[in-house]
């Protein structure tokens, strides 16, 4: 029979941190990828009313 071996705490905690930082670094890109078109649109706006 074979015995079960529980995983040790710190290396729970390790796997944690690492997803948590895997899915807020794929948040924060794609935050920046939405914002990038929003802010590149502020910008054109804002250098068509000077040109006016």
């Amino acid at each position: 029979m074979k015995t079960y071996n529980k995983p040790s705490t710190s290396k729970l905690v390790a796997r944690f941190d690492n997803e948590l930082k895997n899915l807020l670094m794929e948040d924060l890109k794609a935050f920046r990828e939405r914002n990038k078109f929003v802010t590149s649109n502020k910008q054109v706006t804002a250098q068509q009313s000077v040109a006016a």
